[in-house]
């Protein structure tokens, strides 16, 4: 019984149809790698707020401006 948990940020709204094929993507992974049934595999998708994100020790939106002072 896989469980797979997907975080991404809310930031860009993702769209019913978007999680709706990541869902069938990674189930469809699932049964062509390991031979697991759909039926008993779920994928949970979390979706968290920017502020709550970090990267490289940073919150996100700082990391960004490293970046892009950086580059």
């Amino acid at each position: 019984m896989p469980y797979v948990n997907i975080k991404i940020t809310r930031e860009g709204g993702t769209t019913a149809a978007q999680k709706a094929a990541l869902i069938r993507g990674v189930t469809d992974v699932l049964v062509q790698v390991l031979g697991k049934s759909p039926a008993t595999t779920f994928v949970v998708i979390d979706e968290v707020a920017l502020d709550n994100w970090g990267v490289g020790g940073l919150p996100v939106e700082a990391y960004r401006r490293q970046l892009a002072t950086e580059g």
